[in-house]
């Protein structure tokens, strides 16, 4: 019988959670987030005296590591790509947006060399606009990727997904073009602080798994030991 999570024990949590053996680490740790947001929640209105999911276990998920599309490979997706899938693969390398952010680029987002991202969380950022990018969001008038089956508001990120994954060569997604602009701008700054700024992320450890460190950069750092 199902249990309600107001009258769920410690004991049936843990016992849930061990069910989710379908579920990747990634999904299992967003589930449990989401749990211990409700207790906080349930304890804060006063429906309940103690939270039965502090005793759960943390969940670790394995680390992701950096997926850069080369250089190459993005040539070739350009050489492929129309107008409209060219101007999403520049927002992904060469501003590091997201599928979701990508969809939504509106011609009141570009402020003179700035364009004004809307991500995660309703969180706000400001990208500069790189120069290949210039021309084309200057020349927007209202959404940049206006939907046909919404009149009056943009298409979504499964749309921004399949157009990319029709001039990606296999094996890249739109995702790879966001690890190739924070490492390609990592590399040149070796500013953390300021990619994870560029990305929108909360943490500086979520931008480190974003920025491949090439065998350049590692034997100089071993070189230079004394």
């Amino acid at each position: 019988m199902a249990t309600s999570l107001l009258d769920a024990t410690e004991d049936d949590l843990v016992a849930f959670m061990a069910a989710q053996t379908q579920l990747r680490a990634e999904s299992r740790k967003s589930f449990q987030a989401s749990v211990h947001s409700f207790y906080r929640w349930a304890l804060q209105r006063g429906l309940l005296a103690s939270d039965p999911s502090m005793g759960l276990r943390t969940v670790k998920a394995p680390q992701g590591v950096p997926h850069p599309i080369p250089e190459r490979e993005l040539r070739e997706a350009l050489i492929k790509a129309d107008i409209e899938q060219t101007l999403m693969l520049r927002l992904g390398a060469y501003a590091g947006l997201r599928r979701a952010e990508i969809a939504a680029v509106h011609a009141h987002d570009v402020q003179g060399n700035v364009l004004i991202v809307l991500g995660k969380g309703d969180k706000v950022r400001r990208v500069p606009i790189h120069p290949v990018l210039r021309d084309a969001l200057g020349a927007i008038t209202g959404w940049a990727f206006p939907s046909t089956a919404r009149p009056g508001s943009h298409v979504g990120a499964d749309y921004v997904a399949d157009r990319l994954e029709k001039c990606l060569p296999n094996g890249w997604t739109a995702h790879s073009l966001r690890h190739r602009f924070a490492t390609a701008a990592y590399n040149a700054t070796k500013d953390l602080r300021a990619v994870q700024q560029l990305l929108g992320h909360a943490r500086p450890e979520t931008t480190a798994r974003y920025t491949l460190v090439g065998d350049d950069a590692m034997t100089a750092a071993v070189m230079a030991v004394a």
